[in-house]
């Protein structure tokens, strides 16, 4: 039992939709949370209003309220409960915190006799309130860079003559750095002060001389109610101060600290961790240090709560930060609670790290038309991934063959910018992908002093980049067959592709691999355990590396590789990567629920991603994780090990779809629906093909691979069309076209962003409406889940559109088309699995725009909307473990559930902000309503058309 013996019983407070800025890995904490209070026995009440996560999974909690995140749904929550002891914020961001303050201020808490537990609200307030936070760090001795705070514009003018340029200037209570920005020069202030006055709910702004050029770091830390603190990770950023800490890249352990000023540091993130409050949980601090010898260390700021760094520093250490502060928050100490990857130690103890792990952003600014692509102090990227390898580089290298931005990694790829002014503009103003330029910049020669000077990234992590260089330029001078054991092993260790190699060797990439396997130069996998292999550990969670292979004295060679094989029988799942605009969250709910599935039929599962912030990367999810890239090689070598009865696609988006091409030439088993399927469905042509064979209604269509084949086939349909590329997800390059010269434009854009892509053109359905279903079918038998009707004309992306269950306007006879094509298209796909079909309708005709065999956007919200557990129904199927017969189906919902597009345009004001064909939205959250007469049905209905663009 706990050790506070009065909680019985707790309400946590998710942090809704997913929004640039706050993303799933607060879904991967309150997941975490909910599991270690229901360990103790206690009755978990969550309020959470986004339905693709895990975290609001009916199985999670023992009362899950899919309500809005605001003080009315708390209300109604706490009179039902009336039994709720305590409520646990700081698992849902900045959107929980902002809430319980409110709720304190409304006098909730107080009225319900609720206790307030893993932070209290002085702390919140203190380190929210950037004047009270600035007092208190200045009376405890901590230095601050000179701040000061306005609370209008006439305030700011002065603070800014004061001061001089360049300023910071940072808006009170805000997430993701909203309404930040730097300024250099008098001219642009008034305007950015405006902003970051409106931004802030409080009508607040800190002004702070900047520091540019200073080193970033941030420590997490968890404190228990004996006031025992322990760091659990120390994070530096590769980018200096200026770039918000969601947009860095980030590596761990810290790097280029001398061990003196880390002990300050740590002294200084505990003595501040102390002085914000009396509180049992976690907490992160960042830092500024000065790049000279004195290092001179200045506080940035403090945050009570788990944060997108606990996440990132839970999956970097293996040490589950989220867990153990729930267990603090209810009283437990941390010598009390054990350490959960050696199990034979206590969660008192600080990590240890024998590899390095890094993590760089993933941005989607391709579907932001126009804004400022510049990082900032304001948080810009939309997901992230991680690499763990031995050495800085091979971690870099795994991270960016993580991000399926089609690199191959650093350099040798040849898609390396070759323009110095180009080069250096994108290194003076931080870009998206300088990580790669830098490597661009080295091969032209520009100096690394100069590479500094202009970025003031420190010299260490550059010299590890130009070391990366030199080794791609021996290895130039070489070919395949006289290549040397020894600097193959070295260009692997430093972590680049068998395709990199072949693109320096100019072979095929086949051919590396098989170099590689006649020298013996194999992956190894080793457990991140926490302790640096002090402790044996109990976990399976593993990173590949190479090894040079060791003689003992009898002869014998060695190589350890600390992955055992079972002789069970398993299922690999392929996660679906990094988080980004088209494949987000529900994808990782798709996964965790398929790993479940697989397990109760029997086999051991195996799951393979590389995205920090999810479910499906924790260590106790599936019986192995492997933390890598979702990138051939490493999954072919995975395979090759595991030695599984097949690969589930179907629930890792288009990221896992992408490879089954690959799998199924290399003869390995694709689960549920064949890859010859999956193809026909995604390449526009023959699906079409196929629907005409089926006499089956579609838009009229035509195919082009060239702008002059597109323009021939104008003329055959009738203006507007709508243009397709294949292969692709999210709605990437479609577009509604009106004439012959936006046509060429058009299309001559996509042929150069996707060379040799097949186009579907075919006419746009102007007024229709759009509707989708998801199925699962067995092959024989086909389950349609759910129907959605739109409320959104057809031409804005399904992701985009508010989408209602069950349809609030179609009629007997266009549902039954709608049921008969689906069954029809399901099986002539010969889908085993799930399936999502969307549908236009005009004129009580019912025409099919597109099929997906695979899990849908959709389908964790039906899963939520009806209480049906639809991802495990599906895996069954896919595993030939069960007939769509065999299951009872029992859909449960009164009046309608509404699935609403969030988005993240307030980051970028530039932008245009219609929706079309291409997706935008960042997240979703649910809306139930009794009927059709609800005022917030009535209001999305009204406004429809509205925001409809080409």
């Amino acid at each position: 039992m706990p050790k506070n013996e009065k909680l019985k019983s707790i309400l946590i407070i998710g942090s809704g939709p997913i929004v640039i800025g706050q993303a799933c890995e607060f879904d991967y904490s309150g997941t975490q949370a909910l599991r270690s209070l229901r360990e103790d026995g206690i009755e978990t009440i969550l309020i959470n209003s986004n339905p693709a996560t895990i975290m609001t999974d009916p199985s999670m909690a023992d009362h899950v309220y899919l309500k809005p995140l605001n003080t009315k749904s708390i209300v109604e929550i706490l009179k039902e409960h009336p039994q709720i002891d305590a409520v646990l914020p700081t698992m849902g961001g900045q959107t929980a915190l902002n809430l319980c303050i409110e709720a304190n201020e409304k006098g909730i808490w107080e009225d319900f006799d609720v206790e307030l537990i893993g932070v209290d609200i002085d702390a919140i307030n203190i380190t929210e309130d950037r004047e009270q936070f600035r007092e208190l760090m200045l009376k405890i001795g901590i230095p601050m860079a000179p701040q000061a705070t306005a609370n209008s514009y006439l305030k700011g003018k002065e603070i800014a003559q004061e001061f001089g340029f360049p300023l910071v200037i940072r808006a009170s209570y805000t997430l993701g750095g909203a309404g930040a920005s730097f300024v250099h020069k008098e001219e642009d202030f008034d305007k950015l002060l405006t902003r970051g006055l409106e931004v802030s709910p409080i009508h607040e702004v800190m002004i702070d001389k900047a520091l540019l050029g200073w080193k970033e770091y941030e420590l997490e830390l968890l404190r228990d109610k004996n006031d025992n603190v322990v760091i659990i990770c120390t994070i530096e950023n590769m980018d200096p101060m200026g770039i918000h800490t969601g947009d860095s890249i980030t590596v761990a352990p810290a790097m280029t600290l001398s061990d003196k000023t880390f002990q300050r540091m740590r002294d200084m993130a505990i003595h501040m961790m102390r002085s914000i409050g009396d509180f049992a949980g976690g907490c992160n601090v960042q830092f500024a240090v000065s790049p000279d010898e004195k290092e001179d260390i200045i506080a940035i700021e403090i945050n009570p709560r788990v944060s997108r760094s606990s996440a990132l520093a839970s999956k970097a250490t293996g040490y589950p930060i989220a867990k153990i502060a729930s267990k603090l928050a209810i009283g437990y100490t941390l010598d009390e609670v054990s350490n959960q990857i050696t199990q034979s130690t206590s969660a008192l103890f600080e990590p240890t790290l024998d590899y390095v792990i890094v993590k760089i952003p993933r941005w989607n600014f391709d579907k932001f038309e126009g804004s400022d692509r510049t990082l900032g102090l304001q948080m810009k990227s939309v997901g992230e991934v991680m690499g763990i390898g031995r050495s800085f580089q091979e971690a870099l290298h795994k991270a960016t063959q993580s991000l399926e931005i089609k690199r191959n990694g650093l350099g040798a790829d040849g898609k390396g910018y070759k323009n110095y002014d180009q080069i250096i503009e994108k290194l003076t103003y931080a870009s998206w992908d300088r990580v790669f330029v830098i490597y661009d910049a080295i091969q032209m020669g520009i100096p690394l002093s100069r590479i500094h000077e202009i970025t003031k990234i420190d010299m260490w992590f550059l010299k590890q980049y130009e070391e990366l260089y030199n080794l791609e330029k021996e290895i130039s001078t070489f070919t395949v067959q006289s290549l040397s054991k020894g600097l193959l092993l070295e260009a692997k260790q430093k972590g680049f592709a068998d395709r990199q190699i072949a693109h320096m060797l100019n072979c095929y990439e086949s051919e590396v691999y098989k170099k590689r396997e006649e020298l013996g130069v194999k992956r190894v996998y080793k457990l991140v355990d926490t302790c640096a292999a002090e402790f044996k550990a109990a976990t399976p969670y593993y990173y590949s590396t190479f090894e040079e292979e060791i003689k003992t004295k009898e002869g014998e060679t060695l190589i350890s590789n600390e992955s055992e094989v079972s002789d069970r029988k398993k299922i690999v799942v392929l996660g679906s990567g990094p988080n980004r605009i088209g494949q987000g969250i529900e994808f990782d709910y798709c996964c965790v629920h398929g790993v479940l599935a697989a397990a109760e039929c029997g086999y051991e599962t195996v799951m393979i991603n590389c995205n920090p912030e999810t479910v499906s990367t924790d260590f106790d999810t599936a019986d192995k994780l492997y933390f890598e890239p979702v990138f051939w090689e490493h999954i072919y070598d995975i395979i090759r090990h595991e030695k599984p009865e097949g690969v589930i696609v179907q629930l890792g988006g288009q990221t896992a779809l992408k490879l089954a091409e690959k799998l199924d030439r290399y003869g390995i088993k694709v689960l549920g629906t064949s890859f010859q399927a999956l193809d026909l469905a995604e390449d526009r042509g023959s699906f079409s093909t196929l629907l005409k064979e089926n006499n089956i209604p579609y838009p009229e269509f035509d195919t082009a691979e060239t702008a002059d084949e597109a323009l021939a086939v104008a003329d055959r349909l009738n203006f507007p069309i709508l243009v397709r590329p294949s292969y692709v997800l999210g709605g990437q390059g479609m577009k509604i076209v009106i004439n012959k010269q936006e046509l060429e434009e058009h299309v001559v854009d996509l042929l150069r962003k996707i060379p040799n892509n097949k186009l579907l053109l075919d006419h746009y359905l102007d007024g229709a409406i759009e509707a989708e279903a998801d199925a699962i079918c067995d092959g024989e038998n086909v389950y349609i889940i759910g129907i959605m009707e739109h409320i959104e004309p057809c031409g804005i992306h399904s992701g985009d559109s508010n989408a209602t269950l069950p349809p609030f306007n179609l009629g007997e006879f266009v549902m039954q088309q709608i049921k008969d094509h689906t069954k029809k298209i399901a099986l002539a796909l010969n889908t085993v699995g799930l399936i999502n079909i969307q549908f236009a309708i005009k004129d009580d005709m019912v025409y099919i725009i597109e099929a997906n065999p695979r899990a849908s956007r959709t389908v964790p919200f039906i899963a939520k909307a009806y209480g049906e557990p639809y991802v495990n129904y599906a895996t069954k199927v896919m595993l030939g473990d069960k007939k769509v017969t065999d299951f009872d189906f029992k859909p449960r919902l009164e009046g309608y559930a509404i699935k609403q597009p969030v988005f993240s345009f307030n980051k970028f004001p530039n932008v245009n902000k219609k929706l079309g064909p291409e997706m935008k939205s960042t997240g979703e959250s649910i809306l139930f309503i009794d009927d059709l007469k609800d005022d917030e049905f009535y209001d999305l209905y009204s406004r429809r058309k509205m925001y409809l663009s080409k």
